[in-house]
């Protein structure tokens, strides 16, 4: 039998990094994601495919059931040794997917490019859970690692505040519909980020006094999400760069790549990579474009 399933891709909006420590984050779904085929195969194995948004094939393999259910890794392809990782995983948390089934046949296909990182892993883990009826955050932090925010996005087709209680993921349903969507732009830097990377960096660099930060952080994220205004808004998310930078020693992305822009530029999930949000009166493609970055997305046009 057929079966489909689907994901939602994700942006954070507030809580990049200290998130990992018990902040509450601001996240939205996108409009774009992922889906997942699963139909009967044989041979106790899984013949796998993964189609990009535009049908091109980005990754082709066979998988048998005893390289997953031990984990044998090769170094054939750092893509198809993370696939099993997660598949071995979602096996010791439901064993009876590989041991009550001839075979799967298994496609994906993404409605974003791969490489604008909305989540393509979260997306995947969150429908690899789906089918085998297994808790995705426990699926994520068993293979990836990772706060659980980009789940509870893949998962919810409205704006979320997530954070970790005692490691625990908690979500809450949040309202976030302001009138002044129409001068937020999301720019895409074409720069992917090593998560890993950036999480160590993070710890690394992060203060002691991180109770104070973690408060902080809340109180700018109920700011922004109470904002009123373009320019509370704006406030709100300039100050929570400052903040970062701080805490990062890194230079905000306004610094570093548009110091001319005549608005905010807030950073998105790992600082320097796939995309930011522009907070702009004038609709600032042409900005953008003429400093190279030619993906401009409306708010509309991105978020659910």
């Amino acid at each position: 039998m057929k079966k489909e399933f689907y994901s939602n891709g994700k942006l954070l909006i507030t809580g990049e990094y200290l998130v990992l420590d018990g902040a509450k984050a601001f996240a939205l779904p996108t409009k774009f994601g992922q889906n997942l085929v699963v139909e009967k195969g044989n041979n106790q194995e899984i013949k796998w495919a993964s189609f990009d948004a535009d049908g091109s094939i980005w990754f082709k393999d066979t998988l048998s059931f005893n390289d997953i259910s031990n984990k044998i890794i090769t170094d054939k392809s750092s893509v198809r040794n993370t696939l099993i990782e997660i598949l071995h995983e979602g096996f010791i948390l439901n064993p009876d997917f590989i041991n009550l089934s001839e075979g799967y046949d298994v496609s994906t296909k993404l409605t974003f490019p791969r490489n604008w990182g909305l989540g393509t892993s979260s997306t995947l883990v969150n429908n690899i859970a789906q089918w085998l009826k297994i808790d995705a955050f426990v699926l994520l932090k068993n293979s990836f690692g990772g706060s659980g925010y980009d789940i509870a996005c893949a998962q919810n087709d409205f704006p979320v505040l997530y954070h970790l209680d005692n490691r625990k993921p908690v979500v809450e349903k949040v309202v976030f519909n302001p009138e002044f969507t129409e001068s937020l732009y999301f720019v895409y830097l074409d720069k992917k980020q090593n998560s890993k990377a950036a999480i160590a960096s993070y710890y690394k660099n992060k203060n002691n006094n991180l109770e104070k930060t973690i408060k902080e952080n809340d109180t700018i994220t109920q700011d922004v999400l109470n904002a009123r205004s373009l320019e509370e808004f704006a406030l709100a998310l300039e100050t929570h760069e400052t903040k970062m930078s701080a805490i990062l020693e890194m230079q905000t992305v306004k610094e570093s790549l548009f110091p001319d822009f005549n608005g905010v530029i807030k950073s998105l999930g790992a600082w320097g990579g796939d995309f930011v949000l522009a907070v702009s009166k004038e609709n600032p493609s042409a900005y953008f474009k003429e400093k190279g970055f030619r993906t401009i997305i409306p708010y509309k046009e991105m978020i659910l």
